[in-house]
């Protein structure tokens, strides 16, 4: 008995690309049944393996053993890369039948163990999905073999016992598949995989493992809670798929690498070729990571008649801002990488800022390292070497004479800034803060000086921005964000600050749960941008905030009195109702104002971008930042002080906010304290370890 239709039997066997891609169209076009995933894992993971692995197991007779034993029936291999046109491995139908019932004997447990429980249930349970699970697992050989390539596929588990994380849920949605299960499917964050079952869809369960460990979580739901809101997680936003997405994530999946600087063009080009069936028939809309694989293929082999490397990021991006609320870093990380190629620093800066901007959203984990070590090099090695080449050289074009570029490297760090609070393990050390410093030094006072720093405003959340998502973020990408002068990806505009969005409003005059006295709240929330007067606080009378501050405001183009009239405020905290609505509508025609302002002086002066911090340690840099003269010591010990803000309703540690001239100031809990006499150059002290 044969295990597949004719219309597939014909299609044997395989001797070139538009073999394969009459197969893939085959099953993709099949309206009876739904695309075998394990057909079609075995037959690319073949194909895969024939024109890579067996390359470089040439070179050693002790690996090719095994694989000499199991591929009798295929042809090509060890020169593949030297004369791709007549390597390509001939896929016969009875090697394909071998495998495909190997693997359906694995499973012959599970099949007889629900004859006898006699289940005619439609939908997979818990159970069944964890035996599956168990039987791949126990089935592996258990050796260091995890980082290596080409291990994704069904061929690899079938021929040689080894699957990567990937192909270990892949393998058990292929096998729930076997078993009659349509339910069940994959669900892919930006570094993890697991599944969703049920009728509705919503049930989840871990099937394989994550990181270098053994160690794995099978069996329990990927519960709403801390973990789940982290970048592994994607805080719920991952891309759960349906049978035709999982056929893209197969192809998403083939790696044409030989070596870490080589790769096989054949494999490559079978791998472009079959997304672009897929995009065509549109597949790929909901798949970023997918879109920006085909833009990276795209961009080292253009095909002719189609849309372009960039356009494809772009929409990749656009991908993760429609369907997953701007919750996925690596579009963004996939534009910036081409920008940086092509040397179109000022875009580059841009996305590297859009990414930070997600990051924000989530609190860091150990399990997040390969973001980690994603932004490190973005930081570390790209950035360094961008100021190089551009410093190199005088030129009025030079993006060190654009004060947009050095707001979009604020936004950079102040979203990593942000990924660190609240997070048990810190991020910021002093290999990140080498060649920041060196970085904001290339920038003359007078680019630094016309960016508009505004400070989000303080309240007791980052558990709760993190929740939400602050999920303002449709998102604008950086040359948008550029014609709009406003640097901030998932704060588009500051017009709509008081919209209420994804259940919170980003204004400053409402914060939901804020135990804050009304009076004491609009204080708090002015100090991080405003010098407070020490005789207001210390009882003496006199303004809340000094004249001196707010004439510098006026100055800077903001045009807006800050100053509250101490009458105002009666001893028990309450305002009367006139004066605080007067400030409320102050506070929401801040930035109209700006904007047409800058529309005035359109003709006489360029428009200044304005960002937004989120994090501490960058509201404590606001100053620093701006003055004509750096002092670099105190943005290196800013930047890598322990982060001083917990999450949710755990108490504030002393959050030492360095205005750079006089003091700082620090808030504990409800109460603002002033200390006198400190330069704002100094070291603040850390939080006693408990």
């Amino acid at each position: 008995m044969t295990e597949f239709c004719d219309d597939v039997i014909k299609l044997f066997p395989l001797r070139a690309i538009p073999d394969v891609i009459k197969l893939f169209r085959q099953q993709l076009n099949n309206r009876e049944e739904e695309p075998d995933l394990t057909l079609l894992s075995i037959v690319t993971g073949l194909i895969e393996h024939s024109l890579t692995t067996k390359v470089l197991e040439s070179s050693s007779s002790s690996a090719s053993s095994h694989t000499n034993n199991n591929n009798n029936n295929v042809e090509g291999g060890k020169n593949a890369t030297a004369d791709p046109a007549g390597n390509f491995p001939v896929i016969r139908y009875d090697t394909v039948e071998g495998l495909y019932k190997r693997f359906k004997s694995v499973l012959a447990p599970i099949e007889k163990l629900l004859v006898k429980t006699t289940t005619d249930s439609k939908f997979a349970s818990r159970e069944i999905i964890k035996k599956v699970s168990d039987i791949i697992w126990n089935s592996l050989l258990r050796s260091s073999y995890k980082d290596r390539a080409h291990l994704q596929s069904l061929y690899s588990y079938l021929c040689g016992n080894k699957l990567d994380c990937f192909g270990v849920a892949f393998a058990v949605v292929a096998g729930c598949q076997m078993l009659g299960y349509r339910d069940v499917h994959l669900a892919i964050s930006e570094d993890h995989v697991w599944v969703v079952f049920g009728k509705t869809g919503d049930e989840t369960i871990e099937v394989t493992w994550h990181g270098k460990g053994a160690e794995d979580k099978r069996g329990q739901s990927v519960a709403p809670g801390i973990e789940s809101q982290t970048w592994l997680y994607v805080a719920g936003n991952p891309v759960v798929c349906n049978r035709y997405m999982e056929v893209a994530a197969i192809v998403s999946a083939i790696n044409p690498s030989l070596t870490a600087t080589s790769a096989c063009l054949e494999v490559a080009d079978l791998q472009q070729q079959l997304l672009w069936l897929l995009y065509d028939m549109g597949h790929l809309k909901k798949y970023p990571m997918a879109l920006g694989c085909l833009g990276e293929l795209e961009e080292v082999e253009p095909t002719s008649g189609r849309k372009s490397c960039e356009e494809l990021y772009n929409e990749s991006v656009r991908s993760a801002q429609t369907f997953y609320r701007n919750h996925h870093v690596y579009p963004y990380t996939y534009q910036g990488g081409y920008y940086y190629r092509k040397n179109m620093y000022r875009e580059a800066f841009a996305s590297w800022a859009d990414s930070s901007d997600v990051i924000r959203l989530y609190n860091y984990s150990r399990d997040d390292e390969e973001i980690y070590k994603e932004f490190l090099d973005i930081a570390n090695e790209l950035i360094p070497q961008v100021m190089k080449l551009e410093s190199s050289g005088h030129s009025a074009k030079s993006i060190l004479r654009d004060s947009s570029c050095f707001a979009n490297l604020l936004r950079f760090y102040d979203g990593i800034c942000k990924w660190e609070e609240g997070s048990q393990t810190p991020i910021l050390h002093i290999g990140w803060a080498k060649p920041l410093v060196a970085t904001i030094a290339k920038f003359d006072h007078d680019i630094r000086s016309q960016v508009i720093i505004k400070c989000a405003d303080q309240e007791p959340q980052a558990q709760t921005g993190h929740q939400h998502g602050q999920e303002n973020g449709g998102g604008k990408n950086g040359a948008e964000d550029s014609a709009h002068h406003h640097h901030n990806n998932n704060n588009i505009t500051k017009a709509d600050a008081n919209v209420t969005n994804g259940g919170r409003t980003n204004g400053s005059t409402s914060v939901k749960g804020s135990s804050l006295p009304k009076s004491l709240e609009a204080l708090v929330g002015k100090c991080g941008e405003k010098l407070l007067n020490p005789e207001f606080l210390l009882q003496g009378g006199g303004q809340p905030f000094t004249t001196e501050e707010s004439a510098e405001a006026s100055s800077d183009g903001e045009g807006i009195s800050t100053t509250v009239d101490p009458d105002t405020l009666a001893s028990n905290g309450k305002r009367e109702k006139g004066a605080l609505k007067g400030e409320q509508d102050a506070e929401a025609e801040k930035c109209p104002q700006i904007d047409k302002r800058n529309t005035s002086a359109d003709d006489t002066e360029p428009k200044r971008p304005i960002i937004v911090l989120y994090s501490q340690k960058m509201k404590g840099l606001k100053d620093l930042l701006l003055t004509e003269k750096l002092n670099t010591n105190a943005i290196s010990l800013q930047i890598t002080a322990q982060s001083q803000v917990q999450v949710g309703g755990k108490k504030l540690r002393g959050c030492q906010i360095s205005l750079g001239g006089g003091g700082s100031i620090g808030t504990t809990g409800g109460a603002i304290t002033v200390n006198e006499g400190i330069d704002g150059n100094t070291r603040p002290k850390r939080a006693r370890r408990e």
